[in-house]
C-alpha cells in the first residue's frame, strides 16, 4: 500500500469525489448532464459518453488536490485513458487517491436491507486495480429498516469482503447506506454503529478501513467509528440530500468529511462552455470542502 497516500488519506483536508456511477445508474448519470438516452446507440457509446463526461470533471482545473484528497472509479473509467494517461495514474500524478468501486450492485431487498450482489470476479478485479495503481476500493449496501439480522447481514458481508480486500494489499471503503428515506433512520443508524463496532473490535491487529456512511440523523452518531483505531477515516454519502443540505448535516458533524457524487456535479452540463463548466465545479468544490473541514478530526 502506498504509504504517502495512506497518509493524506488519514490526515489530510478535503473530501473524496465520487465518480462512480454505473451499469443501471449510468443513463440517469448522463441524462443529468444533459445527454438523453437517445443520444447513443448502445453501452459501449453510453460508456464513451460517461468517460467524456467524467474525464471533463477530472481534467478540470476546479479538480485539484488543494482540496480533493481522492476519488472513487467505475470500472470502466479505472480501464480507460484521461490524455493518455490510465485514469489513476492521471489522479495520482495530481495528488488524488485513486479508488475502485467493486460492487456489482444490489440485491433484492430482504430483512429490511439490501446486500451485494456476488462479486464473482473480485480477485481478478483486484489483481487489476493493483496493476492500474489503484489505492483502495468501495462497495455499497443499503438499509431501509432497523431490521437486526438484516443490518447485522450487510456489516457481515461488508467486512468478509472487506478483509479479502485488505489481503490484496488495497484499503476498503466499507459502505452500508441508511436510506435518507427510511422512516426508522435513526434507529437504522444506531444498529449500524453497534454492528460495525463490533466488526472493527475483531479485526486483526494491522487491519484498518475505511467507512462512508449516510450523515445521521443524531449529530455525531458516528463520533465513536470516526476515533476507533482501526478507522482511517469516515466519509459522508449525501445520499440524495441536495448540496446545501448535505453541507449543512455535515458540517455539523466532528471528524466526518465528504464522499458526494450527485451533490458535487449537480451543476456541471454537457453544453456549458469551459469557463461556465469549470466556474460551477468549481463552486460545488469549494462548499463541500469547507463542509469538511470546518470540523477537524
Amino acid at each position: 500500500m502506498n504509504q504517502q497516500q495512506l497518509d493524506r488519506i488519514k490526515n489530510g483536508k478535503g473530501f473524496i469525489a465520487a465518480l462512480d456511477q454505473s451499469g443501471g445508474s449510468t443513463p440517469k448519470a448522463l441524462a443529468d448532464y444533459g445527454i438523453p438516452e437517445d443520444a447513443y446507440n448502445n453501452e459501449d457509446e453510453m460508456f464513451d459518453k460517461v468517460h467524456e463526461m467524467r474525464t471533463r470533471i477530472i481534467t478540470s482545473p476546479a479538480f485539484d488536490s488543494e482540496k480533493i484528497l481522492g476519488a472513487i472509479l467505475f470500472e470502466k473509467t479505472m480501464d480507460r485513458k484521461v490524455e493518455g494517461k490510465y485514469t489513476g495514474d492521471y489522479l495520482a500524478d495530481k495528488g488524488i487517491v485513486p479508488f475502485l468501486k467493486v460492487d456489482k450492485g444490489l440485491a433484492d431487498k430482504e430483512n429490511g436491507v439490501q446486500l451485494m450482489k456476488p462479486i464473482n470476479d473480485l480477485d481478478e478485479t483486484l489483481r487489476r486495480a493493483n496493476e492500474r495503481k489503484i489505492f483502495g476500493t468501495k462497495m455499497r449496501s443499503v438499509i431501509h429498516d432497523p431490521d437486526e439480522s438484516g443490518i447485522e447481514a450487510v456489516v457481515q458481508q461488508q467486512f468478509d469482503i472487506a478483509k479479502r480486500i485488505l489481503a490484496s494489499d488495497l484499503m476498503p471503503i466499507v459502505e452500508p447506506e441508511v436510506n435518507i428515506h427510511s422512516e426508522e433512520k435513526e434507529k437504522c443508524e444506531e444498529l449500524l454503529r453497534n454492528h460495525i463496532l463490533k466488526h472493527l473490535n475483531e479485526l486483526e491487529e494491522d487491519q484498518q478501513v475505511m467507512l462512508k456512511l449516510t450523515i445521521p440523523t443524531k449529530t455525531n452518531a458516528y463520533k465513536e467509528l470516526v476515533d476507533h483505531p482501526k478507522v482511517i477515516r469516515v466519509v459522508a454519502l449525501s445520499g440524495g440530500y441536495e448540496r446545501e443540505e448535505a453541507n449543512e448535516k455535515l458540517t455539523a458533524n466532528d471528524g466526518l468529511i465528504a464522499s458526494f457524487s450527485r451533490a458535487l456535479v449537480g451543476d456541471v452540463y454537457a453544453d456549458q462552455s469551459d469557463e461556465t463548466f469549470d466556474q460551477a465545479l468549481q463552486n460545488a468544490v469549494d462548499s463541500i470542502y469547507a463542509a469538511s473541514v470546518q470540523k477537524g478530526r
